[in-house]
């Protein structure tokens, strides 16, 4: 699943990205300034839907190295990754997405109740997910967050349903500030996608 949301900018962030990106990167590394935090954002906005009645563990996702950190990631025109030098996520990008996407379940109210493994519920299904992309792409000058999601049945460990959601955000440049309000967008309208898909199969 596939989505664009137009982010308004006053600069074309294609452009900026392409000459920006090194300077920021070798600006960063010569300052050694800590990094602004920045956090991602559960929407509550979900929609009037039917409720499911499911009992739903969220796993944390999966993630390579590469996105399994705090820092915010640049795909480079040559395919390579970057970081940006001047920002970074509140917490590593998989435990981060993994509790707004609990509190994306708990705000849209769709299902009985969702947690974490570990926590004290018998649930009927658990949520696995992996972090595909997730950070700035220069070549076009969006964010873009993809992640697949599969449901799993929680005592046969059978895969009830899968699907990859994806979305791009045109970026307002590689500040930490811009870089994290585009990402924060793209993954905002992607956990809307995840909680509506899911509340429907459980």
């Amino acid at each position: 699943m596939v989505g664009r949301v137009r982010l308004v900018s006053g600069m074309r962030a294609g452009a900026f990205l392409r000459v920006a990106a090194l300077g920021l990167l070798l600006a960063g590394c010569a300052s050694g300034a800590a990094p602004t935090t920045y956090d991602l954002t559960a929407p509550g906005d979900i929609g009037a839907s039917g409720r499911g009645r499911g009992l739903l563990v969220v796993a944390e996702p999966q993630a390579l190295q590469a996105f399994d950190s705090p820092r915010i990631v640049i795909t480079t025109r040559e395919g390579s990754i970057a970081y940006l030098p001047d920002a970074q996520w509140a917490d590593r990008l998989p435990k981060l997405l993994q509790v707004r996407l609990i509190q994306t379940f708990e705000n849209g109210q769709r299902i009985q109740a969702v947690g974490r493994p570990g926590d004290r519920l018998v649930p009927a299904a658990q949520l696995n997910s992996e972090i595909r992309r997730f950070g700035l792409d220069e070549r076009t000058g969006e964010a873009v967050v993809e992640v697949s999601v599969k449901i799993v049945n929680d005592r046969s460990g059978r895969i009830l349903a899968g699907q990859v959601f994806s979305q791009r955000v045109a970026g307002g440049g590689v500040s930490g500030a811009a870089a994290t309000a585009a990402l924060d967008v793209a993954n905002q309208a992607l956990l809307r996608d995840i909680v509506r898909w899911v509340s429907a199969r459980i």
